[in-house]
């Protein structure tokens, strides 16, 4: 959102909480930097500088306030919103990029040069990737250091740090303490239970309509590869250094997230992948306001204030899955899916529960012949060949890809048209503007509400839900009963 200083400065002064996240208040007569919404006395305006990142104000050698910690926030929902290079670049940040692949490698990804990669990130938010890492990598530290009981050296490397010194010197530099000292500071919760083994506080904006986010999760769930229900999530995570099981619980204002990592230093992805798939950046308030007084879904925004789009942490999974359940029930999708988890499925070397496979990676599946694949032979190719280019690299299904040539390349293959694609940018990634005119689900919901539900007129209807679509698709196919849901 586009706001000028006192706008901002307004902001403060009424501790809005729905700008945490959408930028930092810095006081340069305390040398801090806080969220909106700091129950600390509002400073005289003289005072005050604005910064749209944490690391743009610790660049200009502001430290994070010890009362609000103004980094244990929800991200920007504009990232949600946005498709273009810098937003591609935070959320391939956020996955921990830059840690493991430097700057080169975001470059890399985003098909610019470093230096122009540098020139739009600081245009934009005050700081380059570098810094934009650093300060992520500072506030997973402080949340593992404050929530867990790790060894400080264990920490130091689960937040992506190169050294241990490099590690001490950040925190000091960002939160004015040493690692030790914010320890002392523990906040009372769980204590982890074994090495290998934290528990977290995810972040969000208020409301979160829970019982439709993990509902939907529930009933689309593959055995062996997720478990859930209204209260509770979890699966098993492909991530950049090993496998990880994910357990999530919604509670009063935050989610609970259990990690069961194989490699301490996939935290950061980890935690990333778990926000996206619960799109806990969001904004419901003025997504919800977006909808109130439209007369079809005016109603349905009142029935379930702070509905999210749900997210999918792993892309390959996501385009498999749509491909499966191209013209056949949830049901019948998620049996064929665990079809495939039996004979292609990767065994977890630590199962939690019920969680106990990965899914098939694209390159198993690649190798598979049609016969294998428990579909109408057409299908079949479709999805052997997808796979093939995903696990080529000729195609990459994540929120750091570009939304219309991911959409173009997937239609590419045979056998795969815009329902498919149109899915999976939503749910891979995170599209908040995706309608599916076609989909069963919408046609009986547009019908039940007494509304025209062929697909032209479906479509001339959503136009004015733009630009959160995948918004009202899912308070369409919520107004549907779970098991009827396309």
């Amino acid at each position: 959102m586009q706001l000028d200083d006192e706008q901002r400065f307004a902001a403060v002064h009424s501790k809005d909480r729905r700008f945490d996240g959408v930028f930092v208040l810095a006081v340069s007569s305390t040398g801090i930097y806080c969220r909106p919404s700091c129950p600390a006395m509002v400073p005289k305006r003289r005072n005050c500088m604005f910064y749209p990142s944490s690391a743009a104000a610790q660049q200009h050698g502001f430290r994070a306030c010890k009362r609000c910690l103004p980094d244990a926030t929800p991200g920007s929902p504009e990232w949600n919103l946005r498709g273009d290079a810098v937003a591609r670049a935070m959320r391939l940040i956020a996955d921990g990029v830059v840690d493991r692949d430097g700057v080169g490698g975001l470059a890399r990804r985003l098909g610019y040069s470093e230096r122009q990669v540098q020139r739009m990130m600081v245009a934009e938010l005050g700081a380059g990737p570098l810094a934009l890492a650093r300060a992520q990598r500072a506030q997973t530290a402080r949340v593992l250091i404050e929530t867990t009981t790790m060894p400080i050296t264990d920490v130091a490397f689960a937040a992506g740090f190169a050294s241990v010194r490099q590690f001490n010197d950040t925190v000091r530099a960002v939160f004015a303490s040493t690692p030790s000292e914010l320890r002392t500071r523990r906040h009372p919760g769980p204590v982890s239970p074994a090495p290998g083994v934290m528990r977290l506080r995810l972040a969000l904006r208020a409301p979160l309509d829970a019982r439709h986010l993990f509902g939907f999760f529930a009933v689309r769930a593959v055995t062996a590869v997720e478990t859930g229900d209204v209260a509770h999530y979890a699966r098993s995570l492909r991530l950049p250094r090993g496998a990880g099981v994910a357990v999530l619980r919604p509670l009063a204002d935050h989610v609970e997230c259990e990690l069961h990592l194989d490699d301490v230093a996939d935290t950061q992805a980890a935690v990333h992948r778990c926000r996206q798939m619960l799109d806990l950046d969001a904004d419901p308030a003025a997504i919800d306001t977006h909808f109130r007084a439209d007369p079809v879904l005016g109603p349905l925004v009142a029935a379930r204030p702070g509905l999210r789009s749900p997210g999918h942490p792993d892309g390959a999974e996501i385009v498999v899955r749509a491909v499966l359940g191209q013209q056949v029930s949830v049901a019948g999708a998620r049996a064929t899916a665990g079809r495939l988890v039996q004979a292609f499925g990767e065994p977890l070397t630590a199962p939690v529960g019920h969680v106990t496979h990965l899914f098939p990676s694209a390159a198993a599946l690649a190798a598979a012949s049609a016969e294998d694949i428990p579909v109408p032979r057409a299908r079949g190719r479709a999805l052997i060949e997808v796979c093939r280019r995903i696990a080529d690299g000729a195609l990459v299904v994540d929120g750091g890809a570009s939304r219309e040539d991911t959409a173009r390349l997937l239609q590419d293959v045979p056998g795969i048209g815009p329902w498919t694609s149109s899915y999976v940018s939503m749910r891979a990634l995170g599209d908040p503007d995706v309608f599916l005119p076609t989909d069963i689900g919408v046609r009986n919901a547009l019908r039940a509400l007494a509304v025209p539900s062929d697909p032209a007129s479906a479509s001339r209807l959503a136009d004015a839900w733009r630009p959160f679509r995948s918004y009202a698709l899912h308070h369409l196919w919520a107004s549907l009963d779970q098991e009827t849901r396309s």
